[in-house]
């Protein structure tokens, strides 16, 4: 018996939300396993940066500046760029608002990036997919907010819980196309996101005492899992959700 290969050479891989974070984490992981890799995100100069960064490592890395939230954009480059073996669906946003003080507005954006957008760009790529018959593995990005829930996360936890269920029927759906579908789940993770939480000390003591490990996450943290979900070393997951959450949901 041989244990099956974590590397990925030769696949394209799309990871949106790409220019830094979990998703710049995740690029340059898909990068170093062997595959080239497409990163998207809205600002021009923060994906080129990120590309710059992942040639400088000896890996393969283009460019796309787009909004996830633009629909025609979305359909027109994944055609275009595509098709992509391997789909990191990180893009999103927060709302740390109690459900009285979120706005229509602050609750349709956050759909529409967390959910809508997500949809989007998985429904173009398994198009691809199913069109060129190959085989693929879809990754969304949710969180552990899809398992459990915590204050001011009523409209952010309602989108991860919709993209787990999006992961589970979709599984079904393009399973005997030889097509993955899985979620990764991270803790509270330190990037530019949760930046305004990171400085305030009560919400980081009570992050630190939900996790079994004692510590808060790191974008790096994410880089084996998104590998494995990637690559054939998990060959018969699809359809679950790998927590990496340093605990938080075990109790």
């Amino acid at each position: 018996m041989k244990t099956p290969s974590f590397r990925v050479d030769g696949k394209k891989a799309l990871v949106t939300g790409g220019s830094k974070g979990i998703g710049l984490a995740a690029a340059h992981a898909l990068a170093e396993a062997g595959a080239h890799v497409v990163v998207a995100a809205r600002r021009a100069a923060e994906v080129d940066a990120a590309c710059e960064s992942i040639h400088r490592a000896g890996g393969q890395a283009t460019p796309w500046a787009v909004d996830v939230a633009d629909a025609a954009a979305i359909t027109e480059g994944i055609a275009r760029l595509g098709p992509f073996q391997i789909l990191v669906n990180n893009a999103g946003t927060i709302c740390p608002e109690l459900m009285v003080d979120t706005t229509d507005e602050q609750l349709a954006h956050l759909m529409d990036v967390n959910v809508l957008s997500a949809y989007r760009v998985a429904r173009e790529v398994v198009k691809g997919l199913l069109a060129a018959g190959l085989p693929g593995s879809i990754i969304n990005v949710t969180s552990q907010l899809g398992h459990v829930g915590a204050m001011r996360r009523t409209a952010y936890s309602a989108s991860k819980h919709a993209l787990e269920g999006m992961t589970k029927s979709l599984a079904w759906e393009v399973g005997r196309s030889g097509i993955r579908v899985n979620n990764l789940c991270p803790t509270f993770v330190m990037t530019d996101l949760t930046l305004s939480q990171q400085q305030d000390k009560a919400v980081m003591e009570t992050v630190i005492s939900k996790i079994a490990l004692g510590r808060p996450g790191k974008p790096e943290d994410m880089m084996g899992a998104v590998v494995f979900l990637a690559s054939d070393a998990s060959a018969l997951v699809t359809g679950s959700s790998l927590m990496v959450d340093g605990g938080w949901t075990a109790v």
